[in-house]
């Protein structure tokens, strides 16, 4: 059964909500009297309320939205204790130095690496550099380098200490919903799922890059970028749809409820709540016009 998308675009209670997102604060393993807040947090709920208003406006049930929309509110937990100066020193040095920062990227540039350990193979190439840089070499740094390369291995570790959290409070944690957060570093592991999961896939990776390249600070954090803004985001997801790796459907729909101004208050706040009117403009013109 589909009813009426809610305005507030959640299909999950606010305290639900607020209690999910609590589990991306982490206690520093450096310093147990201090708790990491959890960076990714906004973004996961911006990202949660698209994703779930696209997979509604493309015929997904309520109950399948409502566990979906779970699953997007916890798609970065794998990156719970970020550590925002040693996680930007380590990937903007990476990213200035060209080196693969995406599992498939690596395996692409290095074939010899073993899959899943792809940590491992550029801790042993980069440790020397990076202690160059002043990074203290430990189990710490290296927990940093694997929240990008090895991300579907510490989501796993930390879903499995939140499971039981989540039974507690009635919420099963269905296997799809973990293919569907790994989809963007990890598409081979939908291969042989059912095609409405490999659409949500493609939906959660198509929302969480729109909100990506909206956020600013995000950007200058993760990206070393200062510049987001809308043509991009969209060029990017094009070239996304080109690879493959989101579909013309899937694109069209984000297309046409971002034309619509469903998404204006959500990409507001991600530019710290300014949307100029140049930007305006562009975002009213996807409304009439249709992806290639």
């Amino acid at each position: 059964m589909t009813s009426p998308i809610p305005a507030s675009l959640l299909f999950v209670t606010e305290p639900l909500v607020n209690k999910l997102l609590q589990h991306y604060d982490y206690p520093h393993p450096e310093n147990p009297s201090e708790v990491i807040e959890g960076y990714d947090k906004h973004h996961a709920l911006r990202t949660a309320k698209m994703c779930a208003a696209v997979a509604h406006h493309l015929g997904h049930d309520d109950e399948r939205v409502r566990h979906y929309q779970i699953a997007c509110l916890l798609h970065d937990i794998g990156r719970a204790g970020l550590d925002q100066d040693l996680f930007g020193k380590i990937w903007t040095w990476a990213r200035t130095e060209e080196i693969p920062t995406r599992p498939a990227e690596w395996r692409a540039e290095h074939p010899d690496t073993i899959y899943g350990n792809e940590t491992e193979a550029f801790w042993t190439l980069y440790h020397t550099q990076l202690q160059g840089l002043g990074i203290k070499i430990g189990a710490w740094a290296k927990e940093q380098v694997e929240m990008r390369l090895g991300y579907a291995r510490r989501l796993n570790r930390l879903m499995e200490q939140l499971k039981p959290k989540l039974k507690h409070d009635g919420i099963q944690w269905f296997d799809w919903m973990e293919q569907v957060t790994l989809y963007y570093y990890y598409p081979e592991k939908l291969d042989d799922a059912p095609d409405w999961v490999h659409e949500l896939g493609e939906i959660l990776v198509a929302c969480e890059q729109l909100e990506a390249y909206s956020n600013r600070e995000r950007g200058s954090d993760y990206y070393n970028r200062n510049d987001e803004n809308f043509i991009d985001a969209f060029n990017y997801l094009e070239s996304l749809k080109e690879k493959g790796q989101i579909s013309v459907k899937v694109l069209s729909a984000v297309r046409l409820l971002t034309g619509q101004g469903l998404f204006d208050t959500i990409l507001a706040e991600a530019r710290d709540g300014q949307i100029s009117d140049k930007d305006l403009d562009y975002l009213r013109s996807l409304d009439t016009s249709t992806s290639a």
